[in-house]
């Protein structure tokens, strides 16, 4: 199993949500944040009020975890689907997962996505 990170573009949210969705990837965490880095928005949208000396912007982390097999897929749809072709598009990173366990019932594994 792998964990896909992905922060995108606040604005590009629901059209990269709607695509998983859609190709069966329904469950993910949203967490809205703020960042900094080599983000240039050419339309200034989301600075942010908090951190303002720090260039910051507003950013959408998704966290999605997928077998194997799918990561492939996921990791497509997410850069298609949030992608302005502006610098800042975001980025995604993928980590390795050990062990999954369910909380409500104690499936493990695959079973527990």
């Amino acid at each position: 199993m792998k964990l896909i990170k992905a922060y995108i573009r606040h604005r590009k949210t629901e059209e990269v949500y709607n695509a998983l969705k859609q190709a069966g990837f329904c469950c993910m965490t949203l967490v809205e944040c703020e960042g900094t880095g080599q983000y240039s928005d050419h339309e200034k949208e989301h600075v942010s009020e908090k951190y303002p000396f720090a260039d910051a912007y507003l950013v959408i982390k998704l966290e999605i975890l997928v077998a194997d097999e799918h990561v492939k897929s996921v990791v497509k749809i997410i850069r298609e689907n949030g992608r302005t072709g502006y610098r800042g598009d975001g980025l995604v990173a993928i980590s390795p997962v050990e062990e999954v366990y369910k909380i409500r019932n104690d499936e493990s594994g695959i079973l527990a996505i």
